[in-house]
């Protein structure tokens, strides 16, 4: 079975750690489930809800399919709700971590030491939106001493450091302004310190931004194709370019939404959907810079792939749309292990 790293889900906001462990009813990973489907390793989201939410939408929330649709940009969130909300999901992960359930990577051969036969899968501790930092960064040290590897400015709503891009469909990426100072800032501390810089919420001013600063390989962990499929959070080919000449990647999500070209927010959706997205990608800037990346929890997935433990049936389907097998094992696992060594060194 080819050992798959995910670039992004949102289990730790759901669940409890003991549930994740042992396996739970609904919801689109558990360690279990991960196991069955050969997922290896990935990168686990701390995301605070908009205050008066209760997550991510939940499977089959209808986001307007077909015709002009734009959500309005989700209310900022205090820094002291999402310090208490992201330290408490954190605490989750260490748990199963000291349940020696899993390994929290703080380095490289943490990555390598899950392909190992019998070694517990890895984790990569994220932000998605950096609403538990300061503006001054006082606490990105002790975020990063906590194992913080991976860090998204932004989720799809603004904050001191950027502007999130809303959902809107059919929408180019281009919405908002760029990057704070506070921002550009966290940019190349997180450079400094050996954090991976996330760009999948980002709007594209930002985007730019953060490419002018060349402060590591450019990364989208769960994004699309606004080529094939023109959703505001997918990206542009000039994005793609962007990302592709810095040596960066794109983790293909998986959200039904963003993948289809009618922007229905269905579970009846073909697996081809989300390898039409890889194959753009791929013809464009290579396979080099293609990964996956789910969002597997935090949004509706293809009833064809169900959850975690199907992810071999994507792999057939990736197989369908003309991937050869290194290919795979490329985007599977090798793409995301060479950009985490690069942003981690």
């Amino acid at each position: 079975m080819i050992a798959v790293f995910d670039g992004h889900n949102d289990a730790l906001t759901r669940e409890d750690h003991a549930r994740l462990a042992s396996g739970r009813e609904g919801g689109h990973l558990d360690l279990p489930r991960m196991r069955a489907g050969g997922m290896r390793g990935g990168i686990f989201a701390l995301f605070t809800p908009t205050p008066g939410d209760d997550g991510p939408p939940p499977p089959g929330h209808a986001f307007g399919a077909g015709g002009t649709y734009a959500e309005p940009l989700a209310a900022p969130v205090p820094r002291e709700v999402a310090a208490a909300d992201a330290t408490a999901a954190a605490g989750r992960l260490f748990a199963l971590e000291r349940a020696g359930e899993l390994t929290v990577a703080r380095s490289i051969a943490d990555v390598d030491g899950a392909l190992a036969e019998g070694a517990p899968p890895v984790a990569v501790l994220h932000l998605e939106g950096a609403e538990a930092i300061d503006p001054g960064l006082e606490a990105l040290s002790a975020w990063y001493a906590l194992g913080l590897r991976s860090l998204g400015p932004v989720w799809s709503r603004a904050n001191a450091f950027a502007t999130g891009v809303q959902f809107a469909f059919p929408s180019a990426p281009d919405i908002g302004p760029g990057l704070t100072d506070a921002g550009l800032a966290l940019v190349k501390s997180c450079a400094e310190l050996g954090i991976l810089v996330d760009l999948s919420h980002l709007n594209e001013k930002g985007f730019w931004d953060v490419a002018r600063l060349e402060a590591g390989p450019l990364v989208a962990s769960h994004s699309g194709a606004h080529a094939v499929a023109a959703a505001s959070r997918n990206l542009t080919d000039a994005q793609l370019d962007a990302i592709g000449a810095s040596g960066g990647l794109v983790g293909i999500v998986y959200a039904t939404a963003f993948v289809r070209a009618d922007f229905a927010d269905d579970p009846d959706t073909p697996l081809a959907t989300i390898a039409d997205h890889a194959r753009h990608v791929a013809d464009r800037i290579g396979v080099d810079h293609l990964a996956l990346g789910s969002d597997f929890d935090g949004a509706t997935i293809p009833a064809p792939l169900g959850d975690v433990a199907g992810l071999p049936r994507l792999l057939d389907a990736l197989r369908d749309a003309g991937f050869g097998e290194d290919e795979l094992e490329r985007i599977a696992w090798h793409n995301w292990r060479r950009v985490l060594d690069a942003w981690w060194r």
